[in-house]
């Protein structure tokens, strides 16, 4: 880590000693999104501090893509140059995992699992979410891997290889039908499920071959995916593995001001408008914590649009503030 970003990176008992340190705003969350935010929101010149817990949803992952000039940078190196950016511009990181937000006449006071706290004008939510993945052996070790659940991200690094689909609820007929488009070698493992007249007729048109039977575990090799093998101990040879994730936002710590999830056919959100604010005021929330399908480009922009909408909301705030006690000063004078 460069020496600027070891400087700024203190602990939350040197932060909150500071007296009436209220920031403009506590981004709760340091993926593509909740920097992306906090860059945005430094350069606007506003107080604002990223709290992250050090669990990006896309550790496992060798390389992010789709994003462009960078595609295939690691997931590590991106989020350390976009922490030596937030940091450049005035911006604090808070390595730290928030455990409770509770309301304040300023806006909110954010608790830390160490006890301390933290005040903030706004609140982002960059939380992310937390995949639900089938608890068949093997397939944890090799998520990100060996298994993937996104053809946007890794249908082209698998691309014409023999892939077999796990079918897991939510949509796993879907899954087949997107990574059919990178490989005319896809198989489908039925399991547990009960597939539909129309499911059966959408994978034999796709020339998609059904494997019935319950999924025993994964084979692997020198840790590569090389096969699926089933109860009966019938192995099929694949060279990845998808699966259907449900995907569920990060919100524990946010009940108490209100923060609830959607129910989605993918698993639960963030419900916000295109702005990222939510029904509960002061609040707004990017990436795939409000957004399930968002790769890291998408969030990353979520993330920018959100801090325009915090920008113009205390500036129309200062502004009416401003207005309030001038008239105040005014009366008091007549």
């Amino acid at each position: 880590m460069a020496q600027q970003e070891m400087t700024q990176e203190m602990s939350a008992q040197e932060l909150t000693d500071e007296p009436g340190a209220i920031r403009d705003v506590v981004v709760v969350g340091g993926g593509a999104a909740g920097l992306s935010a906090a860059l945005t929101l430094t350069r606007a010149r506003r107080t604002v501090i990223v709290v992250d817990a050090g669990e990006p949803r896309n550790a496992p992952a060798t390389g992010v893509h789709g994003l462009l000039a960078l595609d295939g940078v690691s997931p590590a190196d991106l989020l350390a140059r976009g922490r030596k950016e937030v940091v450049g511009y005035g911006g604090e990181i808070l390595a730290g995992q928030v455990v409770e937000v509770t309301r304040a006449a300023y806006g909110f006071v954010v608790e830390l699992r160490d006890g301390s706290l933290l005040q903030a004008r706004r609140l982002l939510i960059a939380t992310g979410l937390v995949d639900e993945l089938p608890e068949i052996p093997r397939v944890r070790e090799q998520w990100g891997h060996g298994v993937l659940h996104c053809p946007f991200c890794h249908g082209w690094e698998v691309r014409d290889r023999r892939i077999g689909i796990l079918a897991a609820e939510p949509m796993p007929v879907h899954k087949a039908q997107l990574f059919r488009q990178w490989s005319s070698d896809v198989v489908f493992f039925a399991g547990e499920i009960e597939l539909s007249e129309s499911d059966r007729t959408t994978l034999e048109v796709l020339d998609v071959p059904v494997v019935e039977g319950s999924v025993s575990r994964l084979e692997t090799e020198v840790g590569q995916v090389t096969g699926v093998r089933l109860e009966d101990g019938q192995v099929v040879a694949v060279d990845a593995v998808v699966v259907s994730t449900r995907m569920i936002a990060r919100t524990g710590p946010f009940a108490g001001i209100g923060i609830t999830v959607t129910p989605h056919p993918s698993g639960e959100f963030i419900e916000a408008d295109d702005f990222g604010k939510t029904s509960v005021a002061g609040v707004w929330a990017a990436g795939n914590a409000s957004d399930l399908s968002a790769q890291v480009s998408g969030a990353a922009a979520e993330g920018a649009r959100a801090a325009q909408s915090i920008i113009a909301d205390q500036m129309m705030a200062d502004l009416e503030q401003a207005l309030a006690a001038r008239t105040a000063t005014v009366e008091d004078v007549a």
